[in-house]
């Protein structure tokens, strides 16, 4: 059997095949057509819509075939009507039935499988009607309590029972002779059902949700139980199981994908065989009692008979290899493994290969997992502990970094605690003033201390006025001495040393401070760093007496200075002598015996944004994570001034820390970051998914407003507590099984003492 297609005048939304699958009715809403199948094309019998007593009843969005008589087909129509068509008549009398009692577009109908007069519609009012086919009105109506039901199948192992599936992700088990309560209700997806399908052997249901999963649930036993899930690209319209071949089922999308795939459900992510013909999304499927073959429909307008032959595999085209970290640190790696035909054992691996792949089999791989506990430099105990107890805003700047370097420091992460303590010191508030803090002085003689991050706003007119370069500067005052140590510290010193080794590629040093000398240098670092402050601001309101008064020797002949004039000496003019602290100092009415010292002295600190950057990175590269996004979130305004760190692996970072906190289910913090983050691409994490609306029990209109109050029918008796019979205006809490419930602390209570349900109802309630 060979890939054939034939072309409509428009979309198709539906397809079904005769008792002895040797014919094919399709139906949209320009096309109701059926079709003779030959061996290699499609044959056309009859055009239902070339008839001149055309309706909206001609419009399909469902079709099926009686599976005991083939002269009668039913359509389910856009405009409310199930019409029952004979094939054996013509024109207009060619409609037996009419059924116009749905009040909305009726979704799917379906033939029972052992009585041909019976047929079944579900509806986008949330009724299922029961027809017999020889009256003029349903024998039986079925309330779902829901706003849609979008699919219904009977059962091919109780002919009683049918299935029906919602909007509201529920699933209903009903009996056709009670038509007032269901028999069984469970939830199944996060988001609305749209197609079922009974397992033809076995007493297995599959779904299809929006939710991007299909879900095989076993109800051969008093409980349903989940067997399997399939994990999908996009959300699934339509499924149908292979006949004999117990895993594998087809799927059709109802976005994105225009493939018709076949699941083997034991291989949840990746499809046994796909089929790539439709280039528009497909709209349904059905098999011609054949494995090798079936039918689809899709709205590029086209019918298509598919040989198995003919699909791809794409698991041929995977990557056999994968590897996964565990929040125990724990890795495991998978790899290929050459297949050949001998048995072979390895450590941990038994494995049988084979030449020959057929049909039926999938993808063909052999490969082994081995599985490594690696000791990273972030141990996981204490990222837990960190995480929990960090604070990341809220508070001044220094309190912040030095609450959490004794975090650090109690859970043993001494480097982490350095870190802390060295970035406060950098950037913390009483060592990086604001300019508003900071007096001015009206000397001429004036001298500049470079600090990283003041604006040129200010600078002083006398130094815009020589043209110097006065980017980041800030005025101190007259004379000003720094303490040189504190640049030698933080640039080559402790716990920097191996952000630099690290930087320029050397090895990292081997040898520590005690804890105390330690904790000693950085105190005396930021005493020095607070007096060299403090002291600059003195320096320049006073002028400072360099000059010795007396000799300790007698002058035995005056001192003459017999140097050349400084115009004289070689390159005085050279570019590279142009800084005014290298200035020959002038000397006027120089007195002999007299020390002095040039009034312009120019300190440039050191700029601290770069070795942070360093730092930074290298405790990303070492698995460290936490430290670097934690830091940059506390640096808060002070992050502009790290221009060499890019946003990308800013974002890079954060992503990262909240991936390990959802592994480690650390909700808040997760969270807080999120709302403090600085990056768009980050901040709006929390924005996605945020609202789920609860339905009214009575109209099924879900509750936007308040949540307790119904629009439409204006009653809150959906929402009074099972247990004190008062509105739930909070938190409400519910069972799944009955649906009844209310006050989450009455409800605590009540199952505490008690496991049936407070309404009365008889259920046994379960709660997590």
């Amino acid at each position: 059997m060979a890939t054939f297609s034939v072309s409509q005048e428009g979309p198709v939304n539906a397809l079904a095949l005769n008792r002895d699958n040797n014919q094919v009715a399709i139906g949209g809403r320009n096309v109701f057509k059926v079709y003779s199948i030959e061996d290699d094309c499609f044959k056309e019998i009859c055009n239902l819509r070339a008839s001149k007593h055309l309706n909206l009843s001609f419009s399909c969005n469902d079709v099926a075939w009686s599976l005991i008589d083939d002269h009668y087909l039913a359509t389910a129509a856009t405009n409310g009507h199930v019409c029952v068509w004979n094939l054996t008549k013509s024109g207009k009398a060619m409609q037996e039935q009419d059924y116009q009692e749905h009040k909305r577009t009726v979704n799917k109908v379906n033939f029972h499988a052992s009585e041909p007069n019976r047929l079944i519609s579900g509806s986008q009012d949330g009724t299922m009607r029961y027809f017999d086919i020889r009256t003029k009105s349903a024998v039986a109506i079925f309330y779902s309590n829901t706003e849609s039901v979008r699919d219904v199948q009977f059962s091919p192992h109780a002919p009683a029972t049918f299935a029906a599936v919602s909007e509201n992700g529920n699933v209903q088990i009903w009996d056709v002779r009670r038509h007032d309560k269901y028999q069984q209700q469970f939830t199944a997806h996060s988001g609305p059902v749209f197609a079922c399908d009974w397992h033809p052997d076995t007493s297995w249901l599959a779904t299809a949700s929006r939710d991007k999963t299909i879900k095989v649930w076993d109800l051969g036993s008093s409980k349903t139980t989940l067997e399997y899930t399939i994990h999908t690209i996009a959300s699934i319209g339509h499924i149908k199981w292979r006949p004999q071949r117990k895993y594998h089922i087809a799927s059709c999308a109802l976005v994105i994908d225009c493939s018709v795939n076949i699941w083997d459900v034991r291989r949840p992510y990746i499809p046994f065989a796909a089929f790539n013909e439709h280039k528009d999304i497909p709209s349904g499927v059905v098999w011609r009692g054949d494995p090798q073959i079936f039918l689809s429909t899709g709205r590029d307008c086209t019918l298509y008979q598919h040989a198995f032959r003919d699909a791809t595999r794409p698991a041929n085209k995977a990557n056999p290899q994968g590897i996964s970290l565990n929040n125990h640190g724990e890795i495991i790696f998978a790899y290929r493994i050459p297949i050949n035909n001998t048995f072979s054992k390895q450590p941990g691996l038994i494995r049988k290969s084979s030449n020959t792949i057929s049909n039926d089999q999938f993808h063909q791989a052999s490969s082994a997992i081995h599985q490594f506990n690696i000791v990273t430099c972030q141990d996981q105990h204490s990222f837990y502990d960190l995480a929990k107890n960090y604070i990341l805003t809220g508070r001044s700047f220094s309190e912040i970094c030095e609450h959490n370097s004794s975090i650090a420091k109690e859970y043993g992460k001494n480097n982490v605690s350095i870190v802390w303590r060295i970035i406060k010191i950098m950037y913390g508030d009483e060592f990086y003033p604001s300019p508003a803090n900071t007096p001015l002085t009206n000397n001429n003689d004036k001298c500049f201390l470079k600090i990283v991050g003041y604006p040129n706003d200010y600078v002083s007119e006398d130094q815009r006025s020589k043209g110097g370069d006065v980017s980041g500067s800030k005025y101190i005052g007259d004379e000003t001495e720094v303490d040189r140590d504190l640049v030698d510290y933080v640039g080559g010193f402790n716990g920097f040393s191996v952000y630099n080794n690290f930087r320029f590629g050397l090895p990292k040093g081997d040898f520590s401070f005690g804890e105390n000398e330690l904790d000693n240098e950085l105190d005396a670092l930021s005493l020095d760093y607070r007096n060299s402050l403090q002291n600059s601001q003195q320096l320049g309101q006073q002028q400072q007496d360099w000059t010795l008064p007396n000799e300790a020797f007698n002058l035995r002949h005056e001192i003459s200075d017999r140097s050349p004039p400084p115009e004289n000496l070689q390159n005085h003019y050279s570019p590279d002598i142009n800084d005014e602290c290298l200035q020959p100092v002038q000397y006027d009415d120089q007195v002999p015996g007299l020390l002095t010292v040039s009034k312009t002295v120019e300190k440039c600190l050191w700029d601290p944004s770069n070795t942070v950057v360093d730092a930074l990175k290298y405790h990303a590269t070492m698995g460290d994570i936490q430290t670097a996004a934690c830091v940059l979130i506390v640096l808060g305004d002070r992050r502009k001034h790290l221009k060499t760190l890019d946003d990308v692996t800013q974002e890079q970072w954060l992503l990262g820390y909240l991936d390990m906190l959802h592994r480690y289910q650390l909700w808040n913090v997760a969270t807080q970051v999120i709302k403090i983050s600085w990056l768009p691409s980050v901040n709006c994490l929390n924005q996605q998914s945020t609202r789920i609306n609860t339905n009214c029990s009575q109209c099924a209109k879900p509750l936007q407003r308040t949540g307790w109050l119904c629009d439409r029918c204006h009653t809150s008796e959906h929402s009074l507590c099972s247990v004190c019979h008062q509105v739930v205006k909070g938190l409400y809490a519910w069972c799944q099984g009955c649906s009844h419930g209310g006050h989450l602390k009455h409800m605590q209570e009540w199952i505490a003492a008690k496991k049936v349900c407070p309404t009365g109802c008889g259920h046994q309630c379960e709660y997590r």
